[in-house]
């Protein structure tokens, strides 16, 4: 079953949030960045 979510992090990388997915047991198919927003 393939289910889509969104997230939000700061301070994080895609390999960052895919490893930790992972180490959750949580299989991730893709990451795809939508937004970036610059920080002060």
């Amino acid at each position: 079953m393939d289910i889509n979510y969104i997230l939000k992090v700061q301070d994080a990388k895609a390999v960052d949030i895919q490893k930790a997915l992972k180490a959750a047991g949580i299989t991730v198919t893709s990451i795809t960045e939508i937004y970036k927003e610059q920080g002060e």
